[in-house]
């Protein structure tokens, strides 16, 4: 078995390396710069393919043989530039589907997101028969969406999207950051107490999901991940930052109220302004309410079953 892996130099990707290596798979992975490259070989990839998601020459000759490919490269940034975002979620995703298709790989896994839904109703139990918003909130929602189309529209190939909700887990080169400098700065606040339910899914779940979305994954076809039953999320954020042992307070705003900021930042943004609060209209909407999403369809047309429990992965951060 011979597969290529986008984003391995990431959080998500470097953990999907490391699995496939431990199962004797051989992973050819790209990097687009020799720190990535160590990054990659350190994971356990047997080849770092330099390049970019725009080199379509590099991505031909390191998809040459390969049985599937993992796309987990991404932008991520909602606050950041829409060209860039485009660039990289959209038309990446375009140039490595096109260049699987042209070196006559099997299978394409693309990673996506619960953001998808960002702009339409309130994500509550939320499954894969809930249509994308006509008008999707925010870059990331907006280029993630159109990235799903990419992929969905593809021929040549079979190519399946999973959607894991709140990726987290040991290792975390994103949330955990990012909480530990709100917190040591003294910039954290809840919103709304941050009394509300959300789905999770820790990392090694997300590959768990990957793979048997890869064996068994039904082309075109979309499939949420998570942890299992939703968690209370101000227990669950209070419990990660008590693995670093961060104390987050009682401070909060109300929803209206960090709606209007977000808002406010976002008409800013707009108008060219950088160097902003991280806080969008988007963030307000995936971790200042309830969103929850329903994988039964992942259980029982992939046989998912998540390896790890939520109590496991935090006892794994904390050692």
């Amino acid at each position: 078995m011979k597969v290529f892996v986008t984003g391995g130099s990431g959080f998500l990707g470097g953990r999907l390396i490391e699995v496939l290596a431990e199962r004797g798979v051989e992973v050819h992975a790209l990097a687009r710069s020799p720190r990535s490259e160590d990054r990659v070989i350190s994971r356990g990839a047997v080849q770092a393919v330099r390049g970019d998601l725009a080199d379509r020459a590099a991505l031909v000759a390191g998809l040459q043989g390969c049985d599937a490919v993992y796309h987990c490269a991404a932008y991520v940034d909602d606050s950041g530039d829409f060209d860039e975002a485009w660039a990289v979620n959209v038309e990446g995703t375009r140039a490595v589907l096109e260049s699987a298709v042209e070196a006559d790989v099997r299978t394409f896994i693309h990673v996506s997101t619960e953001a998808v839904l960002v702009g339409g109703d309130p994500i509550v139990r939320a499954d894969e028969r809930r249509t994308l918003p006509e008008r999707p909130l925010g870059l990331y929602p907006t280029t993630k969406g159109a990235a799903e189309a990419v992929v969905r529209s593809a021929e040549g190939i079979r190519a399946v999207i999973v959607r894991p909700r709140f990726i987290w887990g040991a290792g975390d080169t994103t949330l955990l950051p990012r909480l530990e400098d709100a917190a040591r700065s003294g910039q954290w606040a809840w919103i709304d107490r941050g009394q509300y339910a959300t789905s999770t899914c820790h990392v090694d779940n997300v590959v768990e999901g990957m793979l048997c979305a890869a064996e068994r994954g039904e082309h075109g076809e979309v499939y949420f991940l998570t942890d299992g039953e939703p968690v209370e999320f101000r227990a669950f954020i209070e419990r990660m930052a008590a693995t670093r042992h961060l104390t987050l307070g009682e401070r909060s705003l109300p929803g209206w109220a960090a709606w209007m900021l977000a808002s406010g930042l976002d008409g800013l943004r707009a108008m060219g302004l950088r160097g902003l609060p991280p806080l969008t209209r988007t963030a307000v909407k995936l971790i200042g309410e309830e969103v929850t999403v329903d994988d039964s369809r992942a259980r029982a047309e992939l046989g998912y079953r998540p390896p790890v429990t939520v109590d496991q992965g935090l006892e794994a951060m904390r050692a």
